[in-house]
């Protein structure tokens, strides 16, 4: 479109030339006495036009000359630059590679020929940035070789090149150094060095996942299982971690802190604490409400704790494995009382129409024979034993099973009886 244009603007201009001056007569005349000179009003334009030509050449030439030395100095400074870009490159290539030594010697001439050019009055309009990329690989460099002196020295120079800068990239780098302060202090194991360089951090660069991930091996090396809780779940939240790995330390860390508690209180801040997807985890809900019951707790507000387990494993039977339907079954018959309190009703009444819903589940069939069992319900305790005893397959709920009923049958004074089931019950 552009060649087009020109093409037509070009028509134009020969168009005008050649009316204006194809058939122009017009002459201009000079007097120099006692001469005349007639000339031809195209020749004068021509030669006008010449003159312009001839006169905007020459200052040009001569503009050039006179800038030749400034060329010269601005070349050299740029050659200077460059080089000083170059060590850096070579100081990041070496120090990805693991040669460290030579990565700190180009990160130190990238400082040197960085002050040459300073020295020199060309200062790079980069040279925060540059210095401080530079001082931090040479400190990130003598980290690998283990000369703290060096790295220690490097890292204030690099902080101090950013402090006072508002520029958003000597921000990002003032922050960068930190984060490789806090990994360098977490490598050590001083915790309390990483977690204070994070505190230095400004907000928003808390948050960030790299910050959160060393925040997460501190705490836990610090053994500030809280902390590591809640930086777990926002990591989580940040997809830092697959689903699957997420979970897993969630619960590893929520397990620490329920085996942690010492006390009742200690414990009700715990599972306060929890989200709600967290409670209905089997991994959680099942220790949590053994270890209420084991600091004396009672068994109402420990199966109050385990309903939403208990439903959801009647909802979906693929929902808890075998071990932990066998913790689930121990964890109920704990808390089985002989009370007769709205809430043990209930929870028979839950026993008995999930075995009926699972006749063959011998689970069921044990854990509704406990119950009745403690319901002084004799009959029926020792035909559900019965039948769960020849089909559990965890020992310690066969052997379980078969101790009630030989204590059934010494209640009925069936001596032979009671002499097997402890028999059968000692061989699990």
């Amino acid at each position: 479109m552009r060649a087009a244009l020109w093409l037509l603007a070009l028509f134009a201009v020969a168009v005008a030339l050649a009316l204006f001056a194809g058939n122009n007569q017009s002459t201009i005349t000079l007097f120099w006495p006692p001469y005349r000179i007639d000339l031809s009003l195209n020749l004068v334009l021509l030669v006008l036009l010449a003159i312009f030509v001839t006169v905007h050449l020459a200052l040009r030439a001569l503009a050039a000359l006179f800038e030749m030395p400034r060329q010269a100095r601005r070349w050299r400074a740029q050659q200077k630059e460059r080089a000083a870009h170059t060590a850096l490159l070579d100081a990041l290539g070496h120090l990805l590679a693991g040669r460290f030594i030579r990565a700190r010697k180009a990160a130190l001439a990238t400082l040197a020929r960085e002050k040459t050019l300073d020295a020199g009055g060309e200062r790079v309009a980069h040279a925060v940035q540059l210095r401080a990329l530079a001082h931090l690989v040479a400190a990130e460099s003598a980290q690998a070789l283990q000369d703290k002196a060096s790295r220690d020295d490097h890292l204030q120079q690099a902080l101090a090149q950013t402090t006072g800068r508002s520029t958003p990239a000597a921000q990002e780098i003032r922050e960068g150094t930190q984060l490789r302060a806090a990994r360098w202090a977490l490598d050590e194991r001083d915790v309390q060095a990483a977690l204070d360089w994070l505190e230095a951090l400004p907000q928003g660069a808390q948050r960030r996942t790299v910050a959160l991930r060393i925040k997460l091996k501190a705490a836990r090396l610090a053994r500030r299982t809280p902390v590591a809780l809640e930086t777990a779940r926002l990591l989580a939240k940040h997809r830092a971690f697959s689903p699957a790995a997420a979970q897993s330390l969630v619960r590893g860390l929520i397990g620490e802190m329920i085996l942690a508690s010492h006390d009742l209180a200690q414990l009700y801040r715990v599972w306060n604490g929890l989200e709600v997807s967290e409670r209905l985890m089997p991994e959680i809900a099942i220790p949590a409400a053994q270890r209420l019951m084991s600091l004396g707790a009672d068994g109402a507000t420990a199966r109050s704790w385990l309903l939403p387990v208990w439903e959801l494993a009647l909802a979906r039977p693929d929902f808890l494995t075998d071990v932990q339907t066998v913790k689930l079954v121990r964890a109920l018959e704990v808390g089985l009382s002989s009370g007769d309190t709205g809430a043990d009703r209930d929870w028979l009444a839950r026993i008995e129409v999930a075995q009926q819903r699972y006749p063959r589940e011998a689970n069921l069939q044990y854990l509704a024979g406990k119950a009745c069992m403690n319901r002084q319900l004799w009959g029926k305790a020792q035909q559900l034993l019965s039948q769960a005893s020849l089909a559990l397959k965890d020992s310690g709920l066969r052997a379980s099973a078969w101790r009630a009923l030989a204590e059934l049958a010494e209640q009925r004074g069936d001596a032979p009886g009671a002499a097997q089931a402890w028999k059968k019950a000692a061989k699990g």
